[in-house]
């Protein structure tokens, strides 16, 4: 059992939305995971395979890779506003209508994407596609955490999640094949048939539910005036920003520090992807036994591992052992997700939304301190000491969250 004893009636909640829908068999919940999953694995691909074929992007358009690479942020900015925006104008939607809707919204933009006929136009389009990207994840995970029993609820989300963490290992690189082999238009549109193959497994095997009783936009917008929402998403958003001031300059800390010739930087990367797949599945195992405790138990994993990681990047054999455990940093994923429907209380939508674009902050921000430390000349292993210091700044705004939310229950 979970340790949020103190929010039971967000649990009950999520019952009375489980009983809304008609009674599922194993197999019928099995398939809406694979469905909802798969609905990951291509928003996985679609954001990542970009990263790998920015320099046949650039040579179409006829910009430089730094500008082509505006294209990723367009992408990231879109999730970052459209998660909150949809959750909020969707307050009265179904969740299957809604999912439906956002993946329909992926795909088209995704077909778009590979249509573009200018570089203006293909980042307005990469702008566009990110906007459904928070929204599904957040409304993916409350479906799934609405079917089990409470103290199972970080698995399912967890296993919708695998989607994400398997496209890291298996559909991008089967995507940056395809574009270099063929060109880069034909990923995307890879993308889009995944995102359409979603579409139809949702539609087939996610039964009509009803709108919440007394759903609405002031509702949702409630969320935000809950400081354990903020406290959340803020753990998300700085707390995890480690990972990525590591993972965004890896092939330069694999080539530059560690001396490893150029193909091994696919090998680095993989290990970072196998390990997100096993904190996935570990971690939302962890959650369900300790939300708190796995949340708090990573972040001070990470100020440890990622100061190692600094000190011994320079060792070929550290720095993949290294790199491994940070991609299994993940485990925390499912388990702030599911915190955070907790603190939401009956605004769940927009906080689990918000979750991704939390999480896209903490992208931009690690890639930005990692940046600015390499280039004041502390080398490419200094992004380590940049992640444990948000470690260890999300694991400050955590605990202070705990400590509030025990003093509020003792009143």
């Amino acid at each position: 059992m979970t340790d949020c004893t103190a929010l039971r009636p967000d649990i009950r909640t999520l019952g009375e939305t489980a009983a809304a829908t008609p009674a599922l068999t194993p197999l019928m919940m099995i398939l809406i995971e694979i469905a909802l999953a798969a609905g990951g694995f291509g928003i996985g691909t679609g954001e990542f395979v970009i990263m790998g074929l920015l320099p046949e992007v650039a040579t179409t358009y006829g910009v430089s890779v730094p500008e082509a690479g505006r294209v990723i942020s367009a992408y990231a900015l879109g999730v970052v506003i459209g998660a909150p925006i949809i959750a909020v104008l969707a307050a009265k939607l179904s969740r299957r209508t809604l999912l439906l809707a956002l993946m329909g919204v992926f795909a088209i933009g995704n077909v778009m994407s590979a249509l573009a006929p200018d570089f203006l136009s293909f980042t307005a389009l990469r702008f566009v596609t990110g906007l459904p990207h928070g929204a599904y994840f957040g409304v993916a995970a409350l479906v799934a955490a609405s079917m089990v029993p409470p103290h199972r609820r970080a698995r399912a989300v967890g296993r919708v999640m695998l989607g994400l963490t398997i496209a890291t290992l298996i559909g991008t690189p089967i995507a940056t094949l395809l574009g270099q082999m063929m060109s880069w238009r034909a990923a995307f549109l890879m993308v889009g048939a995944i995102a359409v193959l979603t579409v139809v497994l949702i539609a087939l095997y996610l039964p009509k539910d009803k709108v919440a009783d007394g759903a609405s936009i002031r509702r949702e917008l409630g969320a935000f005036g809950r400081l354990q929402v903020w406290l959340t998403l803020g753990v998300a958003a700085v707390g995890f920003g480690g990972m990525f001031s590591i993972f965004s300059y890896i092939a330069k800390t694999t080539t530059d520090t560690a001396d490893l010739p150029a193909s091994m930087v696919a090998i680095v990367l993989a290990l970072f992807g196998i390990g997100m797949n096993v904190g996935n599945v570990v971690g939302s195992r962890m959650a369900d036994y300790s939300l708190k405790g796995t949340i708090g138990g990573m972040l001070a994993f990470n100020v440890v591992l990622m100061s190692i990681f600094s000190l011994t990047a320079h060792d070929p054999v550290m720095l993949c052992i290294c790199v491994f455990l940070t991609g299994c940093g993940f485990a925390a994923c499912p388990a702030v997700q599911t915190r955070l429907m907790d603190v939401a209380a009956d605004a769940q939508t927009l906080a689990a939304a918000s979750n991704h674009s939390a999480f896209n902050i903490a992208n931009a921000l690690g890639a930005w301190l990692g940046g600015l430390v390499i280039t004041w000349g502390y080398g490419y292993g200094a992004t380590g000491f940049v992640g444990a210091a948000l470690s260890a700044l999300g694991l400050v705004i955590f605990l202070v969250s705990v400590m509030i939310e025990k003093r509020s229950s003792g009143r």
